[in-house]
């Protein structure tokens, strides 16, 4: 009988995220069959299914859900013992799995990546680009060592560092500029033109036009910052964008884009890591260095 491996989690946790055993087989680098092979290995040891197999996903039974969670206990385990191994030989060495939101990545991203790279040349940066709530997940399973996200996350077992503050800013059509900037009671009548439901920048503009009680009304929804303004620029409503993106999201676009006079809305932008990370004193000298380089970029 075969003798159950890490090589076995690992690729049992990876069909498990993707739900599909070809995207499951090409984020490990083997073949689909070899990944087949590996699972059916693992389901001799477990003695029973761990996964209902269909044309375009598969489901964990339910032992293959009490399987994911203690395989992810034992892997997470192990990258912590990886991580202790580099920061006895090398702290700033070897790959730094690093997680972004969107409203940040595009604008913030290569500004980290110019400076970790001259800082520490023999770190590989591996970056994500995504959700808040998914970059959390991921974190907590061991996928991600650090995320740059909107604080706070409100999560016990993650370190909060914060990096910088920044304004929202009103985006509104060329033709709008000369009129009074609309406070947070007048917004929730205009046509607002958001992100979608899962983006945490959607949320904290919500929170401020509805800091009045009254609930905003004819939302729009765009899957990026750049949608929303050339919505706007087309004439269709009004946005609010995070102070950093406005020269990168409407240099080219008809609008106008002013600060709120009073109480402007504005967010935290920070890391978070696990707490029990080993490396946590280095991650924290990195999420200095990645503050200085956010002022110097004039970020913020």
């Amino acid at each position: 009988m075969k003798s159950l491996t890490l090589k076995h989690l690992r690729y049992f946790e990876a069909l498990a995220n993707h739900g599909h055993f070809g995207r499951a087989a090409d984020a490990c680098m083997i073949s689909q069959p070899a990944l087949s092979l590996q699972i059916k290995e693992l389901e001799g040891i477990m003695g029973g299914p761990l996964v209902e197999r269909a044309a375009r996903q598969i489901r964990l039974t339910a032992l293959g859900e009490d399987l994911l969670v203690r395989a992810r206990e034992i892997l997470h385990r192990i990258d912590d013992l990886d991580a202790l191994v580099r920061k006895r030989d090398s702290p700033f060495s070897g790959r730094l799995r690093i997680g972004v939101i969107p409203t940040v990545a595009p604008y913030l991203l290569p500004t980290i990546i110019r400076a970790l790279s001259v800082r520490y040349p023999d770190l590989s940066l591996e970056p994500k680009e995504t959700i808040t709530q998914s970059l959390v997940n991921e974190i907590l399973a061991s996928r991600l060592d650090v995320a740059i996200v909107a604080l706070p996350v409100s999560e016990p077992d993650l370190q909060e560092f914060s990096l910088f503050d920044e304004e929202f800013l009103l985006v509104r059509p060329a033709g709008d500029a000369a009129l009074p900037v609309p406070d947070a009671a007048a917004l929730p009548a205009m046509q607002l033109l958001l992100l979608e439901e899962g983006h945490c920048f959607r949320d904290q503009a919500l929170s401020f036009c509805n800091a009045t009680g009254t609930r905003a009304r004819n939302i729009m929804e765009g899957s990026s910052l750049s949608t929303l303004v050339r919505m706007v620029s087309a004439g269709i409503g009004v946005t609010l964008i995070p102070e950093m993106a406005r020269h990168f999201e409407t240099r080219a676009a008809d609008v106008s884009v002013q600060p709120f006079p009073k109480h402007p809305p504005r967010r935290t932008i920070g890391m978070v890591w696990r707490k029990t990370n080993p490396l946590s004193d280095e991650l924290m000298e990195i999420g200095a260095m990645v503050r200085k380089a956010s002022d110097a970029s004039s970020v913020g």
